[in-house]
Formats: C-alpha cells, structure tokens, sequence
C-alpha cells in the first residue's frame, strides 16, 4: 500500500507571523510607516514648555503689580489761591508712594474735586486732601492783607505760597534820621523814613494784577494780624515785598 509522502518544502509562512514560534511580526505593518517615538513624545513637551513659559510671564507681572506701593492721586497743575474754585484744568494726576498718614485724594475722585472751593493757597505740584476744600479760613491770630505794589517793589513771578517780608520804604518829604537811628533808604531814594525801619514776614496768599498803566499789582499776604494791622495803615505805596526762604 504507497503511503503518502510529506513534502519536504514547509508551507509558506502567513503574511505577518513569524516562524516556528507562532508570534505576529508587528515590525512591518501593512498601516504605512511610523514617526518615530521620540519625535511623537517632542511635540506635548514643547506645548507644555510654552504654557509654562506664559505663566511664569503672568506670575512676574503680578509680583511686580503688588510691590508697586505707589497710588495715583490728585495734585494741583499751577498754583491757587484761598477762594479760588477748581477746575479740571487745575488737577493732575500723579503717582506717589505716600505713607498711610499722608492725606491725599485718589485721582478716581476727580469728579467730586471739580467745582470745590479751596481754602488756602497752595503751591502747584501740591499734593490735595479733602481738609484744604472748602470755604476759606484763617488759623487764629492769622490775617490777610492787600498790599498794592508797583513795578520794582515786588521780585517777578510772585506767587501763592512764597514766603515774604514786607519791608516799609521811606516817606517822601521826611527828615533824615540821626546817625544809628535805625533809619533806612530804599533805591537810593534821598528822603527816608523818621523812625526805625519795619518789616514784617508772612506768606503770599494771591497775585492779581490792575489793569491800569502802571500795571500795579495786588498781593494777599497772610501774617499775624497784630502786623496785619500795621501795614494796613500805611499809606499805599510805602510796602515793599521781599522774597526769603521758607520756614
């Protein structure tokens, strides 16, 4: 009886598997080529590094944002006068880094400043509080003064807050006083005062100029009233005003 003989070729191996052992080849896959895993890993990394580059920009920002103690408040853009009713082209907003104790208004209360009264005079750059609006008032024993100065009897640019000393200038016609008698001239004038010299300090507190031909100029000065009452009674004219340090 012919037996059957086994061929000694081997079958062909399926498409995908292996030898012997049975296992699927996974190293060539009929999908197409494969990006390699490191490249397929690259592209979260990068994503990941740009967020964190933003919220490291982010965290500066606002650690820096909350160093910045300095606050945004009003302060005058030229000088005032007591009396005088503010507009908005007098404010200005600046930032300062001003202690709790120091009394200022936030530039956010614009609004409410605009039309209000100020009470005293006050330099420009002066920073405002809520304590200098208001109708005008004098501390006790204080006084204001008008004092009408001609050309060349007062320094040029005269304003609200300088510190003065009112000084009397000779009376026309008065005998010249004794050597040591205290007595005094004025611009080389020949005629001097009888008496000793006088001269008073206060602080100017408004300029306002006449319109007339001499261009005479009107001072507000603020002093003690005592001196107040002094140089009120001189005659117009006799007052010259000169400009000192402040105290």
């Amino acid at each position: 009886m012919t037996g059957f003989r086994t061929s000694g070729l081997a079958a062909p191996e399926r498409a995908g598997w292996g030898g012997a052992d049975g296992h699927r080849d996974t190293t060539h896959s009929g999908a197409g080529p494969r990006l390699p895993a490191g490249r397929r890993r690259s592209v979260p990394h990068l994503v990941i590094g740009a967020l964190l580059v933003v919220v490291c920009a982010l965290g500066f920002a606002l650690a820096a944002g909350s160093l910045d103690h300095r606050r945004v408040v009003l302060a005058l853009a030229r000088p005032v006068t007591a009396g005088h009713q503010l507009s908005g082209a007098d404010l200005a907003s600046v930032r300062v880094s001003a202690g709790a104790g120091v009394a200022t208004i936030p530039a956010a209360a614009r609004d409410s400043v605009v039309g209000r009264m100020v009470a005293v005079s006050l330099p420009a750059g002066a920073l405002l509080a809520r304590g200098e609006l208001g109708p005008v008032s004098l501390p006790p024993g204080q006084a204001v003064v008008a004092v009408a100065v001609a050309p060349g009897q007062a320094p040029p640019g005269l304003a609200a807050g300088a510190h003065v000393a009112l000084v009397r200038i000779p009376a026309t016609g008065a005998a010249a006083p004794a050597a040591g008698s205290g007595g005094s001239s004025a611009g080389g004038a020949s005629a001097s005062v009888s008496g000793p010299a006088a001269s008073w300090s206060g602080v100017v507190a408004g300029v306002e100029t006449v319109a007339n031909a001499q261009a005479t100029q009107v001072v507000s000065v603020q002093l003690a009233e005592t001196d107040a009452v002094q140089v009120a009674a001189l005659p117009t004219g006799q007052v010259d005003l000169a400009l000192v340090g402040g105290k």
